[in-house]
């Protein structure tokens, strides 16, 4: 950060701001919505474990050339190492494994989004706490409507839709890896080229979950165009794409108002699982995304200065 002095020689501050940040919040939101249908329809065709397992094989045959072409710096110490690690297993196994479990047990796209957007109100209640952030009135205000605005989205199709209670936990379980790794690379996380902090997250993924698809997983799938295409989109737009973008966003920002970017991801799941699988979207729904989008702008919205 500049020292005031420097600060006052530059014209305006929010011009330093880069380009690819100011988009990075709704390119991230329309990617990682996406995400949920199209896992949905993956875990139609195949062993959820086996399923990410393939996924970790895919993202890693594609990084380690860039890698070996970028030569970007890995962590110099060995802690670094253990951080990267850490958050690599919260997001990849605990969380993407749970909600791909979960869409196998018959969890629809959208009551998988609800639960793990409960993911805002874990970080708000802990981040005082673990990296010293402080919750205002105003932004406590945002996530009630956020959370309100994402419960109105799906029970209003609750009538029409259902989910098992292993569905129900595993989506709880996704959340809490979720929420931890939020808070750990807030804590922990130092400056990493993204090309090196996602190599080392997804080789942490694939060795976690191997012993997991050893033990637990079904090894029969049928490739079709829905599976080929269900994968090759979660390999590049959920996790090449999207999640350097959560990770550059939680390093640049508060991780309570990068966390509160998952409030708006429920209506929006609902709405693009309607357009590709056919799950409803009855008029009460397109009410919450309002009151959700409202709950977003409140947590996300700077003070001014004084």
């Amino acid at each position: 950060m500049p020292e005031s002095r420097t600060a006052a020689a530059v014209p305006s501050s929010p011009a330093a701001k880069p380009l690819w940040l100011s988009a990075a919040p709704g390119l991230f939101l329309l990617l990682w919505s996406l995400g949920f249908p199209v896992a949905k329809i993956g875990t139609q065709h195949i062993d959820p474990l086996l399923f990410l397992g393939l996924r970790f094989v895919l993202v890693l045959l594609l990084m380690v050339p860039v890698w070996l072409w970028l030569r970007p710096p890995m962590p110099a110490r060995r802690i670094d190492w253990w951080h990267q690690a850490v958050v690599g297993f919260l997001i990849q196994t605990v969380y993407f494994g749970c909600c791909y479990s979960a869409f196998a047990l018959g969890s629809s796209a959208g009551v998988v989004a609800l639960i793990v957007s409960l993911q805002p109100v874990l970080v708000a209640l802990l981040a005082p706490v673990m990296v010293g952030e402080t919750i205002g009135t105003r932004r406590w205000i945002g996530f009630g409507l956020g959370l309100l605005g994402a419960l109105v989205v799906i029970l209003g199709r609750a009538t029409i839709e259902g989910t098992t209670l292993a569905g129900l936990l595993l989506s709880v379980a996704g959340l809490l890896g979720m929420s931890g790794a939020t808070l750990y690379e807030k804590r922990y996380g130092r400056p990493l080229h993204p090309v090196s902090a996602n190599l080392i997250q997804y080789f942490t993924g694939l060795i976690t979950t191997l012993p997991l698809i050893a033990l637990f997983g079904h090894f029969t799938l049928t490739w079709n165009g829905p599976l080929i295409g269900s994968l090759a989109y979660l390999v590049i737009g959920n996790s090449l794409i999207a999640i350097s973008l959560l990770l550059a966003m939680i390093r640049r920002g508060e991780a309570s108002r990068v966390s509160a970017l998952f409030y708006l991801v429920p209506p929006c799941a609902a709405l693009l699982s309607w357009w590709l699988i056919d799950e409803p979207m009855p008029p009460i729904a397109w009410l919450g995304m309002g009151i959700a989008a409202l709950g977003v702008a409140l947590v996300s919205r700077k003070p001014k200065a004084s």
